[in-house]
């Protein structure tokens, strides 16, 4: 074995994965750049149909975007095939050629393998899909199956049927063409034959492949390898119309193949719609070099159109074919050496350069014979080992090459776009600035004005009644007074005598009233839990009032649906969120928003200091750390008090509770309208008259100015908008279009 070239090979193969790293990287930015640009060519579309300076106009419609993006696809596609290339295991050799001429029988040679894998016999199968035959030494050989999927098998198999026949109607989908009668076949002979093939393997036979559709890679053993991938007579045939793909692995008779793989394109010219399209997606990234294989008739025979067009057809898709290439004369063995002659006259035409197919070398050999397959090889593989680098080369080169022409001609193009929108921007951002500025107006007219005034007013309205007593606190101080003459517990019961003596019964008449005067002072505490609604409702009323003002004076309704005190904090959250610092207003809102008045914070600990007088707290003396002996204003209980003593201790302690509360509440009437003109007068202070705070308001207005006023500045605001959106397109284009963003070779 040659280890050396086997080695160098392997080194080739090793040099190319940075590269493939390198272009992945390369066609994610111009992926970047091509949605940046689309996105820029929205914006320009549809701010052409707003600008009506002529000028700009006209500058705009200049800026070509169609071929860019034309240009883009171009280069993705090339860069796509060259990953695939430089992302490979293997160096690749292609055999083509049409049908009958000899290609399966040099695979077979160069494999090992027989016709019970590739079938090489006139009228027997034929090659159905595309394999690549991977050498593998010491192991049995085998082969990976991979299958279409109904989307892709009708895409790229049988949409293609109904384009070049053009059959109608065009199904859409795989399950539309299984289930839908086949158009009526057409007329002419060619297009018969092509119809026959639909409607024969695709359609008629469905139900042998149908269930290998989206199958997981299948791997099978060598006897089982033909049925997948060949097509002749029989219905287990047709289970290749299911493949897409085969990978073969077996131990090649040449030992010095090393990794390199046979890529065996279906033969051309049996009328099967896609061969074409198949032979030139493998070749523009499955291949390396190409053999093409011919097979000169010795009873008479020359060079046929369909030869220089197959030569045609795969320069399209591989680069440099000429330095890539190598015909193949397939020489038969007989007697009187026609076949030697034909192929001579072949090989002397070819090399005249008469008709324009430039190959590397033209080898006359019989691909039959094992050994002199083996020749073509090793030619092929010193021109792999000593050439491939150079070519790879080259070719990424051409490639870069043109990524930096695509790079200056886009960078043309957006300088194009800046320097109109440039025109443009400042005029129109003026122009909504000036009005705006008009809108929100000073101390004498505008938004300002406006809603300084309301709240000036309401805060005046406000200082009028803050000596007044708050309507909801009274309404809440009577019903709770109301509440307490009605429900005094023990007070209240049918037959208090009865309960207090079964009490006394059970724990005793000290214990009995010192329970039930818990009980009452814990009831009346109750009672009036219920003003801190009043007091809540009061301010929130208050609140809502400022609301209003805002909504209606200030037109902020807009900005969100809550309203009442929600409002204020809702309008907080988006002074929070706008890009400029405001501080001053974010602060007000904040102080405003969070005032609350409470009955645990205005009014409990004022009522509690009423209830002392039927508490059970005994106080101690401070120096002798002794309680004194128990005793109250009401009653001095002992062992022998009755119920008749308890209970009327307890009415009176109950009722002089509450007429001591009722006058302090009373006196706690005006204090939630003080508190809440106090809670506005800051509000105001804070939001009108602090030092900067005008210059907060307008910054934060100029966020949303065409919310707020539609109809003023709602067109001009979206024409910034989009004018603003192209120069951000523009920017995003420029990012993605630098030079290090197109570069992978260094």
């Amino acid at each position: 074995m040659n280890t050396n070239r086997t080695a160098r090979i392997a080194s080739i193969i090793e040099k190319r994965r940075p590269l493939a790293q390198k272009i992945e990287g390369v066609e994610a930015n111009l992926k970047s750049l091509a949605s940046a640009l689309r996105n820029l060519e929205d914006n320009r579309n549809q701010l052409l149909t707003r600008v009506d300076d002529a000028n700009v106009k006209g500058q705009l419609k200049e800026i070509d975007f169609s071929t860019i993006q034309l240009s883009i696809a171009t280069e993705l596609e090339a860069l796509g095939k060259l990953r695939v290339r430089f992302s490979r295991d293997t160096l690749n050799i292609g055999v083509v050629g049409r049908m009958k001429q000899g290609k399966s029988t040099l695979l077979q040679s160069l494999s090992g393998l027989d016709s019970d894998v590739i079938p090489a016999h006139s009228g027997g199968a034929c090659t159905a899909v595309r394999s690549t035959i991977c050498p593998r030494f010491h192991a049995e050989t085998e082969a990976k199956v991979t299958f279409h999927s109904e989307d892709s098998l009708f895409k790229e198999v049988i949409l293609p049927y109904y384009t070049e026949l053009r059959l109608t109607p065009i199904p859409t989908s795989f399950s539309d063409f299984v289930n839908s009668p086949l158009p009526e076949k057409p007329s002419t002979a060619t297009s018969e034959a092509m119809y026959q093939r639909l409607k024969h393997d695709y359609y008629s036979n469905q139900a042998v492949y149908c269930d290998l559709l989206g199958a997981s890679q299948l791997t099978v053993p060598r006897h089982e390898i033909q049925g997948y991938v060949t097509h002749a007579n029989g219905a287990d045939s047709f289970k290749s119309l299911a493949v897409r793909e085969v990978k073969i692995y077996c131990p090649f008779p040449n030992p010095e193949v090393g990794q390199i793989a046979l890529v065996d394109i279906p033969g051309l010219g049996d009328l099967k719609v896609g061969d074409e399209k198949l032979m030139l997606e493998t070749l523009g990234q499955g291949v390396d070099v190409v053999l093409f294989v011919r097979r000169p008739d010795p009873q008479g025979d020359d060079w046929k159109t369909e030869d220089t067009a197959l030569y045609d057809k795969a320069a399209e898709a591989l680069n440099e074919l000429s330095e890539r290439s190598f015909f193949v004369l397939n020489q038969l063995s007989n007697p009187h050496n026609e076949s030697k002659n034909a192929c001579e006259r072949f090989k002397q035409k070819l090399d005249s350069e008469q008709l324009g197919i430039k190959v590397v070398d033209c080898i006359i050999a019989d691909c039959s014979a094992p050994q002199q397959a083996n020749r073509i090889l090793d030619r092929v593989l010193t021109h792999l080992e000593t050439k491939i680098i150079d070519l790879d080369t080259k070719y990424a080169e051409s490639c870069q090459e043109r990524l930096i022409q695509l790079q200056s001609a886009v960078k043309v193009e957006l300088d194009k776009a800046r320097t109109a929108l440039g025109q443009a921007a400042p005029d129109n951002y003026l122009v909504v600035e000036q009005k705006f500025s008009k809108l929100f107006g000073n101390d004498k007219k505008g938004w300002w004005k406006d809603v300084a005034l309301g709240l000036e007013k309401f805060r005046s309205e406000l200082w009028l009644h803050r000596q007044a007593p708050d309507s909801n606190l009274q309404a809440g101080v009577d019903a709770a007074i109301q509440v307490c003459q009605n429900h005094k517990g023990i007070l209240s019961s049918e037959n208090p005598i009865e309960e207090i003596n079964e009490r006394i019964m059970v724990s005793g008449s000290l214990r009995t009233y010192a329970d039930y005067r818990d009980e009452l002072r814990v009831l009346l505490s109750h009672h009036f839990l219920s003003l801190d609604e009043g007091l809540k409702e009061s301010i929130e009323n208050v609140k809502s009032q400022v609301a209003d003002v805002l909504i209606q004076k200030g037109h902020l309704g807009v900005l969100t649906e809550t309203r009442g005190s929600e409002f204020i904090k809702e309008l907080k959250k988006l002074v929070d969120e706008a890009p400029s610092e405001l501080r001053r207003l974010k602060q007000g809102l904040e102080i405003f928003a969070e005032f609350e008045l409470s009955y645990r914070g205005l009014m409990q600990h004022r009522i509690r200091k009423h209830l002392d007088g039927i508490t059970n707290i005994i106080p101690t003396n401070s120096q002798t750390g002794y309680a004194p002996e128990q005793q109250t204003d009401t009653l001095r209980p002992s062992a022998s008090t009755s119920a008749d003593e308890i209970l009327l201790a307890l009415q009176i302690e109950y009722e002089t509770a509450v007429n001591r509360i009722i006058p302090a509440l009373e006196e706690l009437l005006w204090e939630p309208n003080q508190a809440a003109y106090a809670m506005v007068e800051e509000f105001v202070d804070n939001i009108i008259h602090q030092e900067d705070i005008q210059e907060e308001w307008k910054n934060f207005l100029r966020g949303v100015r065409s919310q707020v006023w539609p109809e003023e500045l709602g067109k001009l605001e979206q024409d910034n908008a989009r004018l603003q959106n192209c120069l951000t397109s523009v920017k995003q284009a420029e990012d993605a279009n630098t030079s290090h963003s197109i570069l992978f070779l260094n």
